[in-house]
């Protein structure tokens, strides 16, 4: 007599159904799973030039990126943890698998949009920080332009 069969579930569809529904916020944030998402999303925002740099659509594209990269985790996590990838009655790789495949590739997509490259942090010069922190530049305190006299 055979074993029975033990039947698992990826649990994708329905992680996926969640957050489709109610957002980020269907995410249990205390998860490790969630925690590296974030992490991952700052680490994006920080190589677009910050917050204040992003436009409405890289925000949008950047939650993508982060939920997509959240569920291909999760589809990685569950992977690992079978003992075979192979469909033993049909001799295929598993349909999970290939849904793993097409993830990859619309991150890679994803982030080709928002580009590979690191942005720099747009950084007032000396004159406009002075002013934003003090209010009005006032050029009578210390040096003149950089030359060591008073004016």
């Amino acid at each position: 007599m055979k074993p029975a069969r033990a039947y698992s579930r990826h649990g994708l569809n329905a992680v996926k159904a969640r957050v489709r529904l109610r957002g980020l916020a269907a995410i249990d944030m205390r998860t490790v799973a969630a925690r590296e998402m974030l992490a991952f999303r700052d680490e994006l925002v920080a190589a677009l030039g910050g917050d204040s740099e992003l436009s409405p659509q890289q925000r949008k594209l950047i939650d993508l990126v982060a939920r997509t990269s959240l569920y291909l985790d999760h589809l990685d996590a569950w992977l690992t943890e079978q003992k075979t990838l192979i469909n033993r009655r049909s001799r295929s790789v598993l349909p999970v698998l290939l849904q793993r495949q097409t993830l990859a590739e619309h991150l890679a997509r994803l982030l080709d949009k928002l580009g590979l490259n690191r942005r720099p942090r747009q950084v007032p010069n000396f004159d406009e920080y002075l002013v934003r922190k003090y209010g009005t530049k006032d050029k009578t305190d210390g040096d003149h332009a950089g030359t060591g006299t008073a004016p």
